[in-house]
């Protein structure tokens, strides 16, 4: 009987532990949160890997994974907060890459004809990402440095704490008009895209994608595998955002 009951132990230990490696946890960009649910239905589908997502600005999310969060894989809006962690010792150095490109916009409603940046924020409140710490405010506020407007419309912006805040302060009517990526629209499609900043104007929009070395599981490293995959990449493509390889060239 006690054989019996110290085997039936471990194979509910064993158990256990395989329902706990089946289960891997990114943290991604709010910007890429239509990409990683629609991949992780995908990837969920072919062998049961549970895929559970956490979307906020990266700079909030790098400081939870810096504060012991057990995420095992991070997606990021820009290449300085992967760096942040990376300087830190937190990630697989080996498994950095880019996944994803974007392109910056401003998304206005549908009555509106404007195409000029300067009409289009100079004379109504606006929403943005934070350019404190949201990548999208970065790129933001450094394009309109660029073409010479950022003095004369930040008395309009509204700073918000991630990119898909922005975008649903304009689908609610609390603003006019909202400086967010070209793939945050789509989700959107009630709006327009009113304007895109030349590529010129800010540093590349690119999305680096790592394991968190001290946490990353076979699965996880799977899942990284297969966003960079011809699979993972049609997703990416399909919702606006530019391929990895367009992204790096």
């Amino acid at each position: 009987m006690k054989r019996l009951l110290s085997a039936l132990a471990v194979l509910a230990l064993t158990a256990t532990m395989a329902t706990a490696a089946e289960k891997v946890t990114v943290f991604a960009a709010a910007s890429m949160k239509d990409v990683i649910d629609e991949a992780a239905r995908q990837f969920s589908a072919k062998d049961g890997t549970q895929i559970v997502a956490s979307y906020a600005a990266s700079s909030a999310l790098a400081k939870q994974i810096e504060a012991g969060a057990p995420a095992q894989i991070f997606i990021s809006a820009d290449l300085d907060w992967m760096s942040y962690l990376a300087r830190r010792k937190l990630i697989d150095p080996a498994s950095r890459q880019i996944i994803a490109g974007n392109a910056l916009i401003i998304a206005t409603d549908q009555a509106m004809a404007d195409s000029d940046a300067r009409t289009l924020l100079d004379a109504r409140r606006f929403a943005m990402g934070d350019p404190s710490n949201v990548p999208a405010g970065k790129y933001g506020k450094a394009a309109l440095e660029t073409l010479g407007l950022w003095g004369e419309v930040k008395k309009n912006a509204v700073f918000t704490e991630n990119v898909r805040l922005a975008l649903q302060y304009v689908v609610l009517g609390e603003v006019k008009a909202a400086i967010v990526y070209a793939s945050d629209r789509m989700a959107a499609p009630e709006l327009k895209e009113a304007y895109r900043f030349p590529a010129s104007s800010h540093a590349p929009i690119l999305y680096p994608a790592a394991l968190i070395e001290k946490n990353a599981s076979d699965q996880a490293r799977a899942f990284l595998a297969f966003l960079t995959g011809p699979a993972g990449q049609a997703i990416i493509t399909a919702r606006g955002f530019m391929g990895a390889a367009e992204a790096k060239s």
